[in-house]
């Protein structure tokens, strides 16, 4: 087997498990609280790490934000460009991504609701992607599409350990087992270069740096907040929240450690963002 098959058994391993675990998937998991956690403010001041990738994007371009969502990164990169075209196949994500453009009153940006595996015609100098390739089966396939879509650049953007993972612990605590590998850029690298992509890759400041300075990170300041955040993600199947919360009550205090002001969350991993690049070199 090659890369690009290893990578599909992956994928195919996580979703048996959450099938047999949780059942069937709702038809848009993305949608509802968990698009709502993924809006943002396009005008706020933006960390470090994105001004790294918007040094990517020149002022003359359509970006083009592959399930984008709710438009985290590429409404503030509509900011600084020509044109952002947003390609998302959640319904849910898509209200978000319109009502923070209706908001901050951004014309430059649209939303085109669709599969990036499935026919959309959206093309543009730059296309990037964050957080996307842990979900998706048909990599090859979808790799060729976003090339085939990009005229100068693709970036492509994750976690040294996947977002999905980084709940593993309270999956393994919740449903008695560890949790099925999501592919990263362990699996993604190879499966590139046995597509004869040979991408420069970056491994950028883990935490939030405002010019250079870091900022430290808000944490829950009760207990029912720190609960919360526990069962926040698509890690926990909806119709298992009441399971979900038993068991983090339950072990608490081996989730948390405890300050006089917060909670700090003692499960999840060291991460860094990871990214990604390549020139497509096309003349149109």
């Amino acid at each position: 087997m090659g890369a690009v098959e290893d990578y599909a058994g992956l994928i195919d391993a996580v979703n048996s498990q959450k099938e047999r675990l949780q059942g069937p998937a709702s038809e848009d998991i993305w949608g509802g609280m968990i698009a709502k956690r993924f809006r943002s403010d396009p005008k706020r001041q933006m960390e470090d790490n994105f001004e790294i990738l918007a040094g990517f994007v020149r002022p003359d371009d359509v970006f083009v934000d592959a399930g984008g969502g709710a438009g985290r990164l590429g409404l503030p990169m509509a900011l600084r460009c020509r044109e952002v075209i947003n390609v998302e196949p959640s319904a849910g994500m898509g209200i978000e991504f319109i009502g923070s453009v209706d908001e901050a009153g951004i014309k430059n940006a649209s939303n085109v609701r669709a599969n990036w595996l499935e026919p959309h015609g959206v093309v543009g100098d730059v296309v990037h992607c964050a957080n996307v390739t842990y979900f998706v089966r048909d990599i090859g396939v979808f790799i060729e599409r976003l090339v085939s879509a990009a005229r100068r650049r693709v970036i492509l953007s994750m976690y040294s350990v996947p977002n999905p993972m980084h709940n593993a612990k309270l999956f393994k605590m919740v449903y008695g087992e560890d949790q099925a590998t999501v592919p990263g850029h362990t699996q993604l690298l190879p499966a590139l270069w046995e597509m004869d992509i040979l991408p420069d890759v970056r491994f950028l400041p883990q935490g939030v740096h405002f010019d250079g300075v870091e900022q430290l990170p808000a944490l829950p300041q009760t207990k029912e907040d720190a609960v919360e955040m526990a069962l926040a993600g698509v890690w926990l199947a909806p119709h298992h929240r009441d399971r979900g919360e038993l068991a983090v009550r339950e072990q608490f205090d081996n989730l948390f450690e405890r300050s006089e002001e917060s909670f700090l969350p003692l499960w999840l991993p060291e991460a860094r963002q990871v990214l990604i690049t390549w020139e497509t070199g096309r003349p149109w």
